[in-house]
């Protein structure tokens, strides 16, 4: 059974800092590439950050660029979402994914992606 639980959300103050982390099991989590998005309230879910399956690549939107910084521990297979001078439009529910390509028959291939439950992020004073 996949299981991607997120944690660390709560409530802070504009400029503040929080660390959310993913805790994968049930997947060879070296294998994923793996994301953070989130969801603002009464938004469409957005993209955040992506690493890939070694971590030796990695960006951030540019909205969060210079803020957010996204790791990842292979080791315990945990994904890190560190975000700093947090801001009020950073209020959302963060989410973590997994996914990876699948090759099931010759020249046959698929996306698989799991999805956490989300924290809740919120920013305000």
């Amino acid at each position: 059974q996949v299981q991607l639980v997120e944690s660390g959300g709560g409530l802070v103050q504009p400029g503040g800092s929080l660390k959310l982390s993913c805790a994968a099991s049930g997947i060879t989590f070296r294998n994923y590439h793996m994301s953070w998005y989130r969801q603002p309230p009464g938004k469409e879910r957005e993209l955040v950050a992506g690493i890939t399956e070694t971590g030796g690549s990695s960006d951030v939107v540019d909205s969060v660029k210079g803020r957010f910084t996204i790791s990842r521990d292979n080791t315990i297979n945990i994904l890190y979402l560190q975000m700093n001078n947090l801001k009020p439009e950073d209020t959302a529910v963060y989410y973590c994914k997994a996914d990876r390509i699948e090759k099931y028959a010759e020249s046959q291939y698929r996306k698989i992606d799991y999805w956490g439950q989300g924290t809740q992020v919120t920013v305000s004073s």
